[in-house]
């Protein structure tokens, strides 16, 4: 925990994710899409509205695209993906294309020069940020070339249109100003939806773990069920052989040993079939505070005193502590917690527990720098971290092979909140009075304590 805790701030995904979020069919329609709508304003406006034009130059622009087009489909199959560098290449074309059409057909004042924002939006919500600020640039210094040099707009014979230089000026402000907006909205959103679906995906792969061994104890039981009678065959068949030899000839020993393994691996089978009774027994619930100690154990150090406190209501007798289920939605959000505020911390962490006759309380405390107060409203999210060397700063691709290596990528303390809150806790980040960090968690009564384990929720 080294300097001001940014703990838990860093947007996009791993550094050097590779791109292909974007297939090139996807592209290639949009830009047949754009060749036909140029056509056809080119058709009207030259062919039915008589407005003299440069057509044959505005007819090499538009087949140059169409020629993009088919060698890139030559090139390609349709469901090639792009990298971040070939899709940007490709969008800078598209902007370059378009400025070179406007200026033949009157600059920024041709109404058409809206269509700048279209490949700009579209590279933010599908390449990272460095690739979209490329694009915008390229956007921003075609809106403000074609704004000083450009070709008059098309117009009756005869007549001019010449608009004022501060309306120009406002119209270049205008596509400026709505280019950079709504590339910052596209970004931002594709960027969340991104993380979100990436930090979901990575919770999936630390229950996975658990969930194994939930199947391998539903197996044991299936098991334990079909292996009983045979079992037990075999004990009455060995007791008969039993008595009908001599009782001190060696084969009378070698049945009675073979009779007592009989018994034993039906006991063992037993136990496998009553995993919450008889394999667990006293381990599968434990009173508060050694509940707590027992998570808290992996974590203590030479150099870190973790310090478990428990805090009964007034008047309550020692028999009432709450019997927490060993649920591996509550032992892995809380280890996940606690690990946190271990590795944050200079010397202490305190974890202080209590309940009343409606909530059950738990509160993890370190003695670190605490949260850096501006990602206070991002905390929770995934990928919100100080780690240094985990990813660039705005890319919005996952890389797959990191959801397997998701220690340190800010996933902690979402996974920790995702799992609580399926428990029916609620999760509170704050700093402290006397420093530090604190996360403070709480559940009503019986849903960890009750007579039955937590059951996952949909709340998360």
């Amino acid at each position: 925990m080294a300097g001001p805790r940014s703990r838990e701030l860093a947007r996009g995904t791993p550094h050097g994710a590779v791109g292909g979020r974007v297939r090139l069919r996807t592209l290639s329609n949009l830009r047949w899409l754009a060749i036909a709508g140029q056509s056809v304003a080119l058709f009207l406006v030259y062919f039915a509205l008589g407005y003299p034009l440069p057509i044959l130059y505005c007819g090499i622009a538009i087949a140059v695209s169409a020629a993009l087009n088919i060698l890139l489909a030559l090139r390609y199959p349709p469901t090639h993906r792009l990298t971040n560098r070939e899709a940007t290449f490709y969008l800078a074309f598209d902007v370059l294309q378009l400025a070179a059409l406007l200026y033949l057909t009157g600059g920024i004042a041709n109404p058409f020069a809206l269509m700048f924002v279209a490949p700009v939006v579209i590279a933010a919500a599908t390449l990272n940020l460095g690739n979209t600020l490329i694009l915008a640039f390229i956007a921003f210094a075609s809106v403000s070339l074609i704004a000083v040099v450009h070709r008059p707009l098309p117009w009756p014979a005869g007549e001019a249109l010449n608009l004022p230089q501060l309306y120009q000026a406002g119209i270049w402000t205008a596509l400026v100003i709505g280019i950079g907006f709504t590339s910052v909205y596209a970004w931002r959103i594709a960027s969340e939806s991104a993380r979100m679906s990436a930090g979901l995906a990575a919770t999936q792969l630390a229950l996975s773990r658990e969930h194994r061994l939930a199947s391998l104890g539903a197996l044991a039981t299936a098991a334990a069920h079909e292996l009983g009678t045979p079992l037990g065959t075999i004990a009455v068949v060995a007791r008969e052989l039993e008595r009908a030899l001599p009782e001190h000839s060696s084969e009378a020993e070698d049945v009675r040993l073979l009779r007592d393994q009989a018994e034993r691996c039906r006991a063992i089978i037993a136990r496998l079939a009553n995993p919450e009774e008889t394999m667990l027994g006293a381990t599968a619930r434990l009173p508060l505070g050694a509940f707590l100690d027992d998570i808290a154990a992996p974590h203590r150090g030479d150099d870190l005193e973790i310090r478990v406190t428990i805090t009964p209501p007034a008047g309550e007798a020692q028999r009432a502590v709450p019997q927490l289920w060993r649920a591996p939605e509550l032992l892995h959000g809380l280890g996940n917690i606690i690990e946190n505020a271990a590795d944050f911390a200079n010397l202490l962490v305190e974890i202080s527990a209590g309940w009343d006759a409606t909530y059950l309380y738990v509160a993890v405390t370190d003695d670190g720098p605490g949260f850096a107060p501006e990602i206070f409203e991002a905390l929770g999210e995934p990928y919100i971290t100080s780690r240094p060397g985990q990813r660039a700063p705005g890319e919005t691709e996952m890389n797959p092979q990191a959801l397997a290596e998701h220690e340190g990528m800010g996933l902690g303390f979402f996974i920790a909140k995702v799992l609580l809150e399926q428990t029916g806790g609620m999760v509170k980040a704050v700093n402290p009075p006397g420093g530090g960090a604190q996360v403070q968690i709480r559940w009503p009564r019986g849903v960890i304590d009750g007579p039955q384990p937590p059951a996952p929720s949909d709340a998360a």
